[in-house]
């Protein structure tokens, strides 16, 4: 496994990092208040890794006592920090996210995890080097579009494939709104113009073993990620990348790269699977009924396309499939909503009981 150089060693700018005058806008206050602005580019349990514009810096993390991980710091915001006498700065405020992309916790709660925030481009990697699996790159685009990223579908390993034209062909259909490029990091096929057509932050996305790191190797011109190989088997790698972090590109703009993520639950993305599937949303406009769950309802237009074999019938499995998920990650949400509403009104009644007894007491 080749290891990555550390980007200590390099001397950036805010500037490089994305910086601009709308950060600066949303900034003032804290400037009026004489904090440091700064972006995370490595996020960790109690601290940070940020970039000012005095380099890289390791800022505290308050804790807050708050529960949810959608509100801790993470890989791409853009932070205020305060200054400390005699130790390193503290994580004094987060600027709001532009972008988000979000999935539903790795845990058993109901939490949702932000992978990245402030993503122009969610790059959604595709190995050719083993059987494509269409289920995983609609949850994967679904996820892109409902962070508010622009998603590009990036087909890797092209030199292992012996027809890429006609996968990306393939995957073109299950992707609306969203480019194809066919890549090879091994002949360098299709690595200029995906360097032409990338923007802003951009962020790295997909399984272990797809090429997302020596992908980003080649975009950053040099090894700075760790790569290992794949087993011969299944197609699938190790987690070379063992966290998030930000790495400016040569030609302008920033690359997150992201662990290879063997779960991507969905998390509240109901806009995400709508554009993901913006075909059958298409056609339930003409269906019968408003609600319509296309399943064998009278009038419904969704399941004639299938039946013409305008939409294919494993598209319309899919999309019922990851909509019952997120259905129920939301139902889990609410509960979990429901249940701090309970222990809050809880906290309350005991807290005016005791009071009462108190003064009762007193008299």
């Amino acid at each position: 496994m080749s290891r990555p150089s550390s980007h200590h060693d390099h001397s950036y700018s805010l500037a490089d990092y994305g910086w601009d005058e709308a950060c600066e806008r949303a900034f003032a206050p804290h400037h009026a208040a004489g904090l440091i602005p700064a972006r995370v580019v490595r996020a960790e349990r109690g601290s940070c890794e940020a970039i000012t514009d005095a380099g890289i810096v390791r800022a505290q993390i308050p804790d807050t006592g708050q529960g949810d991980p959608l509100s801790a710091p993470c890989t791409g915001d853009w932070a205020a920090l305060r200054p400390a006498a005699g130790r390193g700065p503290v994580l004094d405020a987060v600027l709001e996210r532009r972008t988000a992309l979000v999935r539903s916790s790795a845990s058993r709660t109901s939490h949702g995890q932000v992978l990245a925030a402030n993503v122009d481009t969610v790059v959604v990697t595709v190995s050719l080097a083993a059987p494509l699996n269409h289920g995983r790159t609609e949850r994967m685009l679904a996820l892109s579009w409902e962070s508010g990223a622009q998603p590009l579908v990036v087909l890797t390993k092209a030199d292992e494939c012996a027809d890429a034209q006609s996968a990306a062909h393939e995957v073109s259909e299950i992707a609306p709104g969203a480019d194809v490029l066919v890549t090879s990091a091994v002949t360098g096929q299709g690595l200029d113009t995906l360097t032409a057509v990338l923007t802003g932050t951009v962020v790295l996305l997909g399984p272990s073993g797809a090429g997302k790191s020596t992908l980003g190797n080649r975009l950053l011109g040099e090894e700075r990620l760790a790569t290992g190989a794949v087993r011969e088997g299944d197609g699938k790698g190790r987690h070379t990348t063992a966290w998030r972090e930000l790495l400016p590109l040569p030609g302008g703009g920033v690359l997150l790269d992201t662990p290879g993520l063997r779960a991507i639950g969905l998390h509240d993305a109901q806009d995400g699977l709508e554009q993901t599937f913006a075909e059958i949303e298409h056609f339930a406009q003409d269906c019968r009924f408003a609600d319509c769950a296309h399943v064998s309802e009278p009038g419904c237009a969704v399941l004639a396309a299938v039946a013409a074999d305008e939409i294919p019938q494993r598209r319309l499995d899919s999309y019922q499939r990851l909509l019952r998920e997120n259905d129920y990650a939301a139902s889990r949400t609410d509960a979990r909503l429901r249940a701090d509403r309970e222990a809050t009104k809880k906290e309350i009644t005991r807290h005016l009981r005791a009071t009462y007894r108190f003064r009762g007491n007193q008299q």
